[in-house]
């Protein structure tokens, strides 16, 4: 294995994750500066934590490393509701959450994750998959910006939805506070630098990840769904712990529930319709990764929702569940 491989990922690991959470701080300063709803500042935040994963999965499809790609994705998505909600409510102790937040974020993450699911085992082609999905997403994304009266819903469903996202709204907006005074220029500034940084230490991560990853003996979908997904998922991870220890549930289920989406969308329904670049023939072990994530959102959705919250019972559910994933995927690699 070349000298600078170990160096250069070590050093692209942390230059991202710094990086990262600048471009957190700054692009939910930016978002409230232009009065966005606080479940869209939620969403692009999760959109800039969700930056060292987004680069490393297209950096890897576009090397030719498709199932470093698909790897990072799904890995990230199951780390992250391990890490987000089991090892947060572990450490909390117990996360209560409302049944209406749980049940309007749990249908729309089960829906993007199904919808990656049959996209990569062949279930949806790259043309049918993007409709299907941006089908759940945009509407999400309307609900949680538009007032509650503007919505082509009946009343009862409406004040359904209202009070879902308003429960939802209060804990973001507590979780991603914006420092009043900072200049709009600034901000934008940061976030600019701080996204050039976030892709080029990314690109260089898994690029070093590529290369030693045979070295050691690493299969290319452990190398993404295990190392590089791990490593990638680290701010996502450290701010549930610091949403849990304040009983931020709602907006700890948001992040780990939105981070998830946005890897799908942006790291493979739209590349796929773009130019195919998360298609191939997965192997076993990518299309397991895939259901693992699929089955593992389904399971923390429940659990919340049966509890009202996330006990340490659920949460070490999910933490073993993880433990499992890690287990198969290695023996089918």
């Amino acid at each position: 294995m070349p000298g600078w491989v170990v160096p250069a990922f070590v050093a692209g690991a942390l230059v991202s994750l710094f990086a990262s959470a600048r471009l957190v701080a700054a692009l939910a300063r930016v978002g409230a500066h232009f009065g966005l709803a606080e479940v869209v500042v939620g969403l692009v935040a999760a959109l800039a934590a969700d930056g060292p994963e987004l680069t490393s999965a297209l950096a890897a499809q576009l090397s030719g490393h498709r199932a470093i790609g698909v790897g990072v994705l799904f890995g990230s998505n199951v780390f992250n509701i391990a890490a987000l909600l089991g090892v947060g409510s572990l450490v909390a102790g117990r996360v209560v959450l409302h049944r209406r937040v749980v049940a309007l974020e749990g249908v729309t993450a089960l829906a993007i994750a199904g919808c990656g699911l049959a996209l990569v085992t062949g279930g949806l082609g790259p043309v049918a998959a993007a409709p299907v999905t941006f089908a759940v997403f945009i509407p999400y994304v309307a609900l949680s910006a538009l007032p509650s009266e503007r919505l082509p819903v009946p009343s009862r469903t409406r004040t359904w939805l209202a009070g879902a996202v308003k429960e939802e709204a209060e804990e973001v907006s507590q979780a991603y506070p914006t420092s009043e005074g900072v200049r709009l220029r600034r901000s934008v500034s940061t976030a600019a630098v701080a996204l050039v940084t976030v892709v080029a230490a990314s690109v260089l991560m898994e690029h070093a990840a590529s290369v030693g990853g045979p070295d050691l003996g690493l299969p290319e979908v452990v190398t993404g769904a295990v190392v590089l997904a791990a490593v990638t998922s680290l701010p996502n991870a450290v701010a549930a712990l610091y949403l849990a220890r304040r009983g931020k549930g709602a907006a700890m289920l948001s992040e780990a529930f939105n981070s998830n989406t946005i890897n799908v969308v942006g790291g493979l329904v739209l590349p796929a319709a773009l130019g195919g670049l998360a298609l191939g023939h997965p192997g076993a072990a990518s299309v397991f990764a895939g259901a693992a994530y699929a089955g593992i959102t389904l399971l923390a959705a429940a659990l919340a929702y049966a509890g009202r919250g996330v006990s340490r019972w659920a949460a070490a559910s999910l933490v073993g569940t993880y433990a499992a994933f890690l287990g198969v995927l290695v023996a089918l690699a």
